[in-house]
């Protein structure tokens, strides 16, 4: 019952938020567009996955609708990996909070592939949780499907889906089920292969952006040294203008609960409390798959975009660990922390 308020609280604003913001994703709109009323592929570097995924919304012209359903599931998912780490209300508190935030508002209903794979990896590192606990069928090859699915979005999402896919099959091996474990890795290692077989029919290359003109980067750079020289997003991602605290100050608190997770190993408190090593580990996966999408926000992003657009893929994640910084810093601190947040989304509305 709790997860479907959440649910329809978070719809319900996604859908109240469409076009408060200039929207993007031309590109793909115009692509889902041509497959539904030619039945044709339009190729481009933008590739042709997402449109695809959009494309039964666009018979309905729901698309807008589509994704901002598709994205409210996506905290959901990140309650049901918070209530492995913290007790309700915490769990459905820490997800509401980071899906009420104003990059989620904004890049919710926006037709362009952030908010969606978020759900995805979401909805994937839930299954890599359960997996831990005890890996049953459906939830294990639910979990291999949906990471098959990133790549299709951007070539970009293989590297957070990583970490996803290790504990995916870690955790069958540790039940003794590793046979689960290869077989829903391979789901995903399948699409890949066949994601650069069909890139180099269409593109003559591994990915779409083999389209792009020559001399012209996905990336926005050419080198390895100029990639580097993008460490101080690192930075900037969090505290620029655009930058995600500047915007929703609740995700301090990620911060906070990659502390509370090295004091927790540090003092080994899973050898005293069982439960603990199940919070942990589901901790651990939650705060490395957020790190890996800022790696790739921070180096491999051409830019950071409006209202932190390139880390909206770990918000529904980082409200895991929101929901665990709620519980355990003081009451005054995640008060103004939650509320200022709130603020700022309320005034997207005035």
């Amino acid at each position: 019952m709790r997860l479907g308020v959440l649910w329809l609280l978070l719809f319900g604003v996604y859908a109240a938020g469409i076009g408060l913001e200039p929207q993007a994703g031309e590109a793909y709109l115009n692509a889902a567009r041509t497959l539904v009323d030619d039945g044709r592929l339009l190729r481009g570097p933008q590739g042709i996955g997402f449109p695809l995924f959009i494309a039964p919304a666009e018979l309905v012209g729901a698309v807008e609708l589509f994704l901002a359903a598709f994205a409210a599931l996506g905290f959901v998912f990140a309650a049901l990996i918070a209530r492995r780490i913290v007790p309700e209300p915490y769990a459905s508190a820490g997800a509401a909070l980071a899906g009420l935030s104003v990059p989620a508002i904004v890049h919710a209903g926006e037709i362009l592939p952030f908010a969606a794979a978020g759900t995805l990896l979401a909805g994937s590192a839930l299954c890599a949780v359960a997996a831990h606990e005890y890996p049953r069928v459906r939830p294990t090859l639910a979990g291999g499907a949906m990471l098959a699915v990133l790549p299709w979005f951007d070539p970009l999402y293989l590297v957070p889906a990583l970490p996803i896919g290790f504990a995916l099959y870690e955790g069958c091996r540790r039940s003794r089920r590793p046979t689960l474990g290869l077989i829903s890795v391979e789901l995903a290692a399948a699409s890949v292969v066949l994601y650069d077989t069909l890139n180099e029919r269409l593109y003559g290359g591994p990915t779409p952006w083999s389209a792009l003109p020559e001399g012209v980067s996905a990336t926005g750079a050419h080198s390895v040294a100029e990639h580097l020289e993008r460490v101080p997003r690192l930075l900037t991602l969090w505290v620029d203008g655009d930058g995600l605290l500047r915007w929703a100050p609740i995700f301090v608190l990620v911060f906070f609960a990659g502390w509370l997770l090295w004091r927790s190993r540090r003092g080994q408190i899973a050898r005293v409390v069982a439960e603990r090593a199940g919070a942990e580990a589901a901790a651990g996966l939650v705060l490395t798959v957020v790190g890996a999408v800022v790696l790739v926000a921070a180096f491999l992003e051409p830019t950071v975009g409006p209202y932190a657009r390139s880390l909206v893929p770990a918000l529904p994640l980082a409200g895991a660990l929101v929901a665990w910084g709620v519980r355990h810093a003081p009451r005054p601190v995640s008060v103004v922390l939650g509320a200022a947040s709130l603020a700022l989304s309320v005034s997207l509305f005035v």
